[in-house]
């Protein structure tokens, strides 16, 4: 299998509360509380390594609750290559009713040192070579400017290995600067880039033949219950996943990345199935707490559900850069 590189660079002390139904202002009681170590990039490195990965994790980690995040990585079989910063990690609360629906509310995560940009690329410079992808994912903590993202992205170009994209706002925004080989935004991470509302095919595609000219090979858009849609090269597919009772959706779109980077490092001449396998992966997580479980005794059911079809507009948008 492949030898893979995820950075995080806000990670998170996820505190999962599950309720009947959510309140406001009134004494709500939880039916289930979870305390996680989380991360975009962390959840991803989780799946990936499931799925048989040799996976690093690395970016910014406060140094005061480090153990929590340390115990997980020996729990996942995960390499720990994070920096320690002073201060904390950040909390996270993830409010979660019966009927799917969340409510998040995220902590501000730790000071940044000033010297931090350096050291980072200095650390990542030497674990990028020993790679065979590279995924930055997740929010920035307070003063790190965006600019680091492209800094990253940069990096990956500077040593010749893809880099996955899963950013939002001024993130995004700069990361794309750096023309990654891959993003992973949700429909309205996207329509925030763009500055407006996609409230159609047409204006997706739009948006795609942006993404075209910012030189982005793949662009993988979640659209919650209405699948998937995966433009590359002069294709495009729309995956529509199979029906589950939905829990909490909180890692899904961390499973769909995870799941299409093993797909295109493992079986890239079978386009269909990278997209179903991912799909039906990211299916699987909506229905508890938590990654994906490749391992789930359903899971090849799932995955013979999910329904692969041509995306109207492969004519129209045009070729991305193979």
């Amino acid at each position: 299998m492949a030898r893979i590189l995820t950075i995080t660079l806000n990670p998170a002390l996820d505190l999962n509360v599950e309720l009947e139904r959510m309140q406001p202002g009134a004494v709500n009681r939880a039916t289930e509380t979870r305390l996680v170590p989380a991360g975009k990039g962390i959840n991803v490195a989780r799946v990936l390594a499931r799925l048989g990965h040799r996976v690093t994790v690395s970016g910014l980690l406060g140094e005061a609750n480090a153990g929590v995040f340390e115990q997980l990585f020996i729990d996942e079989e995960l390499e720990d290559s994070f920096v320690r910063v002073p201060g904390q990690t950040r909390t996270n609360i993830k409010l979660a009713d019966a009927g799917g629906q969340v409510t998040e509310i995220n902590g501000p995560g730790f000071a940044v040192p000033a010297d931090i940009r350096n050291r980072l690329k200095q650390h990542l410079t030497l674990l990028v070579t020993d790679c065979d992808a590279m995924i930055v994912a997740g929010s920035l903590p307070p003063g790190l400017p965006a600019k680091a993202v492209a800094d990253l992205v940069g990096l990956g170009h500077e040593t010749g290995k893809p880099v996955w994209l899963d950013a939002s706002g001024d993130a995004l925004a700069q990361g794309l600067t750096a023309a990654p080989y891959g993003i992973k935004p949700n429909l309205e991470e996207l329509s925030g880039w763009v500055g407006q509302p996609l409230a159609d095919d047409e204006a997706i595609n739009a948006a795609i033949r942006r993404l075209q000219g910012a030189g982005v090979r793949h662009a993988v858009v979640s659209l919650g219950s209405d699948g998937v849609r995966w433009w590359s090269g002069s294709e495009s597919r729309a995956a529509t996943p199979p029906e589950v009772s939905v829990a909490n959706t909180v890692c899904a779109g961390d499973t769909l990345l995870a799941g299409m980077v093993h797909g295109l490092l493992t079986t890239p001449e079978q386009p269909e199935q990278v997209l179903g396998y991912a799909t039906a992966l990211s299916a699987e997580c909506v229905r508890h707490v938590g990654v994906g479980e490749p391992d789930a005794p359903d899971f090849q059911s799932l995955f013979e559900q999910t329904r692969i079809t041509p995306w109207p507009g492969n004519n129209n948008i045009g070729e991305m850069p193979s």
